[in-house]
């Protein structure tokens, strides 16, 4: 008999984009069931691979751009141009992300988001009426102070002198915006995660070690994002910072939706609807998902756990796999299977050969949940 099957992996950041896993995962399947239909849907929540899967939904033709990355070095970058629709489709990570920098070379305080105003120049030429960012994957921690200045804004301290550095901003006394606002009749920002801008859950203490930043740092770093915060709300009348996901990359949520007036948007939800995942669900019989690690942060907003409990609602299984699978009682309830391509072989393999690993993990699944069609009731 056969099942029609749907693949729809996120990235296994690092060392797969959500179409290499989904390929792989297809390869792995069809070793054990050749009669399945599979569908293929790679995913994405707003980091790595943002505008190359959304782009693809979209119908839009990449364009290329000179930039500078975090560190402010000149580097070629990518942007995706859907002209019918007039909608620019922009991936933070592919301009001031982590993945693009060498390990260990440069400092948080030395990072920031100013590259990103050359793509959103690009965009404003091409008159755009909507412009989505997707923004994880972020090296930086600048509050979106870097992107700010590039579009125009202008911070000054007590003597009226301009600041320049995001590390100078517990200094900033004065906010000038640019002439012309907004850029966009429509901006929104894709990101993952919920997080406010500060505080013990946000910004600086939750993502910035991951970043590079250490125990010392926290404290100077959040007097400059406290700062900021305190200058908008002034001039705003609105305190920001609370908001849901201003944390998200290193508060680049709160910078766009403070200085180009951005509405957030969970990326699982945006692509959702782009793809219309919930007609596609009614039409298959089985779901295979993955990351690089399934763990209880999956259940926490991340695309691979909405999936999960957006399957559980409809009735299809749906079968997890990942670089690592963690003990988790909420994951066994999710998910009708899991296997972490961890238990095939030593992690540092599966880390030099995923796709190889992966379609090991696939085809191992397909023989162990397809021998008792492990369909939930």
């Amino acid at each position: 008999m056969s099942r029609r099957v749907l693949i729809i992996p996120d990235k296994f950041k690092g060392t797969m984009t959500a179409a290499q896993a989904a390929g792989a995962i297809a390869d792995g399947w069809r070793k054990e069931h050749r009669n399945d239909k599979l569908t293929c849907l790679p995913m994405t929540d707003g980091g790595d691979g943002f505008g190359e899967v959304m782009g693809l939904l979209l119908g839009a033709e990449r364009q290329q751009i000179k930039t500078l990355d975090a560190a402010h070095r000149p580097r070629s970058a990518w942007w995706w141009w859907a002209g019918d629709s007039r909608t620019a489709i922009i991936e933070s990570a592919a301009i001031v992300g982590l993945a693009p920098l060498p390990h260990g070379v440069f400092h948080p305080f030395q990072l920031d988001t100013f590259g990103l105003g050359a793509v959103l120049r690009a965009a404003r030429k091409s008159r755009a009426q909507t412009c989505i960012i997707g923004i994880g994957g972020s090296a930086t921690n600048d509050g979106g102070f870097g992107v700010a200045r590039a579009v125009g804004w202008k911070f000054r301290d007590a003597d009226q002198r301009l600041i320049h550095a995001w590390t100078r901003l517990r200094d900033l006394t004065e906010i000038e915006a640019p002439e012309t606002l907004p850029w966009f009749p429509e901006t929104r920002v894709v990101a993952d995660v919920r997080n406010p801008l500060l505080g013990a859950r946000g910004a600086s203490r939750i993502y910035g070690p991951q970043k590079g930043l250490r125990p010392e740092d926290m404290k100077p770093a959040e007097a400059c994002l406290s700062a900021l915060a305190r200058q908008v709300r002034r001039n705003r009348g609105q305190d920001l910072a609370r908001c849901r996901g201003s944390g998200a990359a290193g508060g680049l949520g709160f910078g766009l939706r403070a200085f180009l007036g951005a509405r957030m948007e969970q990326g699982f939800d945006l692509f959702a609807r782009y793809a219309r995942l919930r007609e596609v669900l009614r039409n298959v019989d089985l779901v295979i998902t993955g990351e690089g690690s399934l763990d209880a942060s999956s259940l926490m907003g991340k695309g691979v756990g909405r999936l999960a409990q957006w399957c559980d609602k409809a009735g299809v299984p749906c079968i997890g796999l990942a670089g690592h699978v963690s003990p988790n009682a909420q994951t066994s309830h999710w998910f009708s299977y899991t296997l972490g391509m961890d238990t095939l072989t030593e992690r540092q393999k599966a880390l030099q050969q995923p796709e190889r690993w992966l379609r090991e993990a696939s085809r191992r699944a397909a023989r162990e949940w397809g021998s008792t069609d492990r369909r939930r009731p």
